[in-house]
């Protein structure tokens, strides 16, 4: 082997192993499993047809996924999870319950998180990937 495929080689290796630390040091985050089995293993949670997932946490805030947001109202994701609900009005009796709940599990998931060690403020983000399985799209 030549001097340039050496030198070539040993510094594609060592690039190779730094990108596999960062990697593994991204993936590994024990806490976030952590909080994410209080949301996993709550009867109430795991009843839902929408699963809350913690998604990070750093510096005390934990972030959960949810179905929702400004861009994606409530009752777009109401009528995927109750196909019952579609074409209602979102003054329907129905449709008014069904968005109680799902306030009420979020609620939920909130306040579990918040009373673990640690945990000082939750934040929420879009579950784009659910939303897209389900051919909802921003």
């Amino acid at each position: 082997m030549d001097r340039f495929t050496r030198n070539y080689s040993i510094l594609l290796g060592i690039a190779v192993i730094i990108g596999l630390f960062f990697w593994a040091q991204s993936v590994w985050q024990p806490k976030v499993w952590e909080l994410d089995e209080v949301l996993t293993s709550d009867p109430t949670l795991i009843d839902y047809p929408y699963q809350f997932r913690v998604r990070s946490f750093e510096d005390g805030t934990a972030v959960i996924s949810t179905p929702r947001s400004f861009d994606i109202p409530a009752i777009r994701f109401l009528e995927i999870i109750h196909p019952k609900l579609a074409g209602k009005a979102q003054d329907d009796p129905e449709m008014i319950a069904a968005q109680q709940d799902l306030i009420d599990h979020q609620k939920r998931a909130m306040g579990l998180i918040l009373a673990q060690d640690g945990v000082d403020r939750v934040d929420w983000q879009l579950d784009t990937q659910w939303l897209a399985d389900r051919g909802v799209h921003r």
